[in-house]
Parts: C-alpha cells; structure tokens; sequence
C-alpha cells in the first residue's frame, strides 16, 4: 500500500498521451533534453579554480551616498514645484 503500481503508472501515462498527443509530448521532451543539455554546458564551461572577486563594485561607497543625496534633494525640488 501507498505506493504506485506499474498498472497505475501505464494509466496515467496513456491519459497524459490522449490529452496532450504525441507530437506534443515529443517536443516537450526535445526541448527539456535540449535545456539539460544546455545546462551541462554551461556548468562545464564554467572554470572551476576561478575565484570570485572580492570588489565587485567599480566606484566607492561614499558616490552611492551622495547619488541618494542628491536624488532625495531633487525629489524635494520637484514637490516644491508642484505645490
């Protein structure tokens, strides 16, 4: 008990052809194959002694904080001008 039958497993597989077709299902299966493949391929391009750098940001800290300031400011002007 509790588990699937080859009997259960060959019914379901026969409703899921009659819904879907074979063409269908036979081109969901091309293109899961092809992603997979895919996907093998890429992690296998991937160098796997390549360490991530540290520094991923190009510019200081400090340009971000001023960047917020001075969008805050201008975000300020634009409700000055509105009101």
């Amino acid at each position: 008990m509790g588990g699937i039958s080859i009997w259960q497993l060959l019914i379901i597989a026969v409703i899921v052809v009659l819904l879907f077709g074979t063409k269908k299902l036979r081109g969901i299966g091309g293109d899961l194959g092809a992603a997979v493949k895919g996907f093998k391929k890429a992690l296998a391009d991937e160098p796997s002694d390549a360490k991530p750098q540290q520094n991923d940001a190009e510019f200081p800290p400090k340009q971000l904080n001023e960047t917020a300031n001075q969008n805050a400011e201008t975000a300020k002007q634009k409700d000055k001008d509105q009101a």
